[in-house]
């Protein structure tokens, strides 16, 4: 028998997730925070955020989250609601509670795992995340992801349960690196855009990407992760996809600003919150992490990207 899994939140990702999912033969339900939009979806089967995408009839949308009572929850929405819609939700006990978002709450510097044990003791925490955009996701072409979770009975469970022949999981028991990964690589890949967006240039990217990679690699350690679990899907392969690729809002964020144009309006941009938390955490436990935090001054308007730059390249020669 198929497993039944529920997908909290109808935005472009949650969305590609449950197409992929349906038409891997998957019982999929798809919950929407607006009434009015899930009706709209049930009628017309169109993807607001994933124009030209068609919703499988087998997917169920509603916007009633009492009606989600699936083992699996897949956690779809953006990160800085993540806290309260767990605090709203409250799933049943034992579900295991899958977080598709990316980065660290602002408020409590918590990544969705926190989160996750914070407002739903009673679940299994787990993490789908990786290289993936998620039109090619609801398109079906082949993405291979990261499923994180420290339950290792649970974790095969899952990782059987979310597999299809488009989507290709790598187990790990690391789901404090993984969801590390997936909210440094949006800080960077700002950074990367900032950097072509003022004409920098593709050697300075390069060399940011790298350097960047540094700093995730270096938080990680200093919060508990083990720093290989960044090598992977989760952490360099999620970088190279989102600070190269014009699809990556993080990135398009960041070439807007560098460029000096307004950046895309209504746009969901996780990046911009992580730097805050991650500059924040930097300076209340002496880390040295100067690429987030120069990304955190060019978003509060503290610095300019020039004035960034040449702290960046003014730091006292060091080996690497």
């Amino acid at each position: 028998m198929s497993p039944s899994i529920d997908v909290m939140g109808a935005g472009a990702f949650g969305s590609a997730l449950a197409i992929a999912l349906c038409r891997g033969g998957r019982d999929v339900r798809l919950w929407c925070r607006d009434p009015a939009q899930a009706e709209a979806m049930t009628g017309d089967r169109k993807v607001p955020r994933l124009p030209g995408v068609t919703l499988p009839p087998e997917i169920a949308v509603t916007a009633d989250a009492a009606a989600m009572t699936a083992p699996i929850r897949l956690l779809a929405v953006p990160m800085q609601v993540l806290g309260g819609h767990l605090a709203a939700h409250r799933p049943p006990p034992g579900t295991a509670l899958v977080a598709c978002c990316k980065g660290l709450d602002l408020a409590t510097r918590q990544g969705p795992t926190g989160l996750i044990q914070s407002h739903a003791p009673d679940g299994i925490p787990a993490v789908l995340t990786g290289p993936s955009f998620a039109a090619d996701i609801a398109r079906g072409l082949p993405t291979a992801l990261t499923l994180a979770c420290a339950d290792g009975t649970r974790a095969v469970d899952l990782q059987n349960a979310l597999s299809t022949e488009d989507l290709r999981l790598y187990r790990s028991a690391d789901p404090i690196g993984a969801e590390l990964g997936g909210a440094l690589k949006n800080v960077v890949a700002i950074a990367a855009g900032l950097v072509i967006g003022a004409g920098l240039g593709e050697s300075a990217r390069a060399a940011l990407m790298t350097r960047g990679y540094v700093e995730m690699q270096r938080l990680a350690r200093h919060l508990g992760a083990q720093p290989t679990t960044l090598a992977g899907l989760s952490g360099f392969g999620d970088m190279v996809l989102t600070a190269t690729s014009k699809q990556s809002r993080n990135f398009a964020y960041g070439q807007a600003l560098g460029a000096g144009t307004p950046p895309a309006p209504g746009v969901t941009v996780e990046g911009r919150a992580t730097a805050q938390a991650v500059a924040g955490i930097a300076a209340a436990e002496g880390l040295d992490m100067p690429i987030c935090t120069m990304v955190s001054a060019v978003i509060d308007e503290t610095l300019t990207i020039e004035q960034a730059m040449g702290a960046l390249m003014s730091r006292d020669l060091r080996e690497e």
